[in-house]
């Protein structure tokens, strides 16, 4: 659709059920707290996809703010469902839709572990095993709370660091 001048290149778009959605611009607490994560969960046993776009079915294709891949190449085509072990989301203004429309695209698509980082509350929605359109597990880390991504144990994020 780039290449027909229907979208501009650098438009933020997702395809999710179907429909185009715009994302928000990226502000600048946003970008921190993604270069913070970022930094936290670099390891020679995942790779960190940041603002990739990732295809969980034929009519949704996401472009989360992080995903933790299975290491391999993506050269030849984008992740797939199967490919990604946990997907962060940093809300900015986005909160009500990744903590409902996202977190139900991502558990109906297998992710096994989702994320909403809340930039405003500062604190991180925990969701793992994924069950229908929602998640079996859910938690919720603070300030003074550290987390590690379910297949990294020994990956520790202290949430009050995501916000200095």
């Amino acid at each position: 659709m780039v290449e027909l001048a229907i979208f501009r290149d650098d438009e933020r778009l997702e395809l999710i059920d179907g429909g185009i959605v715009e994302m928000a611009p990226i502000g600048h607490r946003h970008g921190a707290c993604v270069a913070q994560l970022n930094k936290r969960l670099v390891t020679d046993r995942a790779l960190v996809w940041v603002h990739g776009v990732t295809r969980l079915a034929a009519d949704s294709v996401l472009e989360p703010d992080l995903a933790l891949l299975r290491p391999r190449s993506y050269r030849t085509g984008s992740p797939q469902a199967a490919d990604v072990l946990l997907v962060i989301a940093v809300a900015e203004s986005s909160l009500h839709y990744d903590r409902t429309t996202k977190l139900g695209l991502y558990a109906r698509g297998g992710v096994p572990e989702y994320w909403v980082v809340s930039v405003d509350g500062e604190w991180i929605a925990v969701y793992r095993s994924p069950e229908g359109d929602g998640y079996r597990e859910r938690l919720r880390a603070g300030r003074g709370d550290a987390i590690s991504p379910s297949t990294l144990g020994d990956v520790h994020i202290d949430v009050a660091e995501l916000f200095a």
